[in-house]
């Protein structure tokens, strides 16, 4: 080892000790208010060995292709448990991966040589720290848990994401996004510090980074604003305070929409032409071109345009709307005249009511969650709506019925707004000028039908971005990828032919910073995956 000292595995390796507790692995929550982390508490960690009837449902995450056989699973409750359980792994030479919510698209947790998984599931206070004026959530918080805590008892939030079982942990550094995002930016951008074990010259320890600019761990904070998971260390808790939020709890963090509009429609597949299929991804593509700019009267409109294969008999638009804007149902209304325009097709709705923000966020429209399948997601931002060639390529595929697959969706996101407000090097997350965030994905449940799945999801994927290698590369119409929705296809030179590697897709002129965060942080390159930021 180069950059560990021996004195800092000495001084945690005395405190390192392990113990299979009896008491089974409890998902808190979602009403449930969250009380300070205990951090005197000196119980040997938490750790689960192959024999222990837990194992199996400790080596995977939600997505069902990838499962792991590691020697332990440490499950810490405190700070001090992290690191002493990153102590004895890097003192004993093991490969360490973590998880917290388990939502990982690829194998970078479940990976076949990990050998010591830090599982942060038991860490999820939510509190207020008077002492940094801020919001306290720890790693293992589910997100579901961060909005019922944060409303009900300040009446404040988060533009996070729409799913409740995604935790704090992995969603925040990835630069999260969200219902409220086009209002308030990205989760991240209220990241007022961070607490992270590392493993660098100094030894394995925890280090706190701020935003503040003469914080001497400010890199640190800077490479948690977008770089995702896995590359500098372990994250044990955040504190969120808005750049311009106040110093008391009710004040520190934007409050969410007194009501919201829901809304949803569909248009059935054998009422659908090409013509009218192109006319609609025009006109969705146009209005989000037209309507995100930080001053637009719509940054409290958040929509998905869901496509599916014919298979699935229909496909459908969901939209949020911030009921408390001026004329909020005129606006909404006229965004799904303007998508629906010349279509010659009338979308048929679904859903369309009123009610309290904290009951929509929960909205099944917005978001589901099955932890039983295996599934393939991929990533592509664009600045603009889509081309003539893009829009003939998603026809044609979603159209073909030599792959009817139901589950499968290319879900097209509003973006921009508040979130377009800061400069690409501002943060981690470069992608600041684009209107649209695409998320493909397929689900699957048979390991025997994975080519099949695999190899039709990465044929689409190319086909839409063919004049540019199969991949959205930085340019005036597309703008790479998103490291929240990790792609290892990515970094494959048969299926990304552009030229542009994986990294550049992901952070482009950030890259570089981040190898520099990384070398300042873990020289050793202890924390690592296929897709984390390399040493320079």
């Amino acid at each position: 080892m180069n950059g560990i000292s021996r004195r800092g595995l000495l001084t945690w390796s005395a405190l390192t000790g392990s113990a299979v507790a009896s008491g089974a692995l409890v998902t808190p929550g979602l009403a449930t208010a969250s009380t300070a982390p205990d951090h005197s508490r000196t119980s040997p960690i938490t750790t689960v060995g192959p024999s222990d009837p837990r194992y199996p449902a400790l080596t995977r995450g939600q997505n069902q292709r990838w499962v792991s056989t590691p020697e332990q699973v440490h499950i810490p409750r405190t700070t001090k448990e992290v690191v002493t359980a990153v102590s004895k792994a890097v003192s004993s030479g093991k490969k360490i991966s973590v998880r917290s919510g388990g939502h990982c698209y690829e194998n970078f947790v479940d990976r076949p040589d990990v050998q010591v998984i830090i599982d942060m599931s038991q860490m999820t206070a939510i509190d207020w720290d008077s002492a940094k004026s801020a919001i306290s959530v720890e790693a293992g918080a589910p997100l579901g848990d961060v909005y019922y805590t944060l409303f009900k008892r300040w009446g404040i939030t988060l533009p996070g994401g729409s799913c409740y079982t995604v935790c704090a942990g992995g969603h925040v550094l990835g630069a999260g996004y969200g219902g409220l995002s086009r209002e308030h930016g990205l989760i991240s951008d209220h990241l007022y510090a961070v607490e992270v074990v590392v493993a660098d010259e100094n030894g394995v320890r925890a280090v706190t980074a701020t935003r503040e600019q003469g914080d001497p761990n400010r890199d640190l904070w800077w490479a948690h604003t977008g770089a995702g998971g896995g590359s500098f260390g372990i994250v044990t808790r955040y504190w969120f305070r808005s750049p311009q939020g106040g110093s008391t709890p009710k004040t520190a963090l934007p409050a969410p929409p007194r009501e919201v509009w829901v809304h949803r429609s569909q248009w059935a597949w054998k009422d659908m032409t090409q013509a009218g299929f192109t006319r609609l991804l025009r006109n969705y593509g146009s209005w989000l071109e037209d309507n995100s700019a930080t001053g637009s009267p719509y940054t409290g409109l958040f929509s998905r345009l869901e496509l599916t294969t014919v298979g699935s008999g229909a496909f459908h638009l969901v939209v949020q709307m911030d009921a408390g804007k001026p004329d909020a149902e005129a606006l909404l209304n006229a965004f799904l005249a303007a998508v629906n325009a010349g279509v010659g097709v009338q979308a048929t709705v679904t859903d369309h009511r009123r009610m309290p923000w904290l009951h929509a966020s929960g909205w099944p429209g917005m978001w589901m969650s099955n932890p039983t399948d295996r599934y393939k997601y991929k990533s592509s931002f664009h600045r603009r709506g889509f081309t003539d060639a893009q829009i003939s390529a998603f026809y044609e595929k979603l159209t073909a019925t030599d792959y009817a697959q139901p589950p499968f969706v290319v879900s097209i996101a509003s973006y921009g707004g508040r979130i377009n407000t800061l400069a690409p090097g501002d943060t981690a997350h470069a992608h600041r000028d684009s209107v649209m965030l695409l998320l493909w994905g397929t689900a699957w449940q048979s390991s025997a039908d994975d080519d099949l799945h695999l190899g039709w999801h990465q044929d689409f994927y190319r086909a839409v971005y063919a004049d540019t290698g199969g991949v959205p590369v930085p340019n005036e119409n597309t703008d790479g990828c998103f490291i929240n929705y990790c792609d290892i296809d990515l970094s494959d030179g048969g299926l990304n032919t552009s030229g542009v590697a994986w990294h550049d897709l992901y952070y482009k002129e950030n890259y570089a910073r981040l190898q520099q965060v990384k070398q300042n942080w873990d020289p050793d390159d202890v924390f690592r995956h296929a897709q984390s930021i390399r040493l320079p």
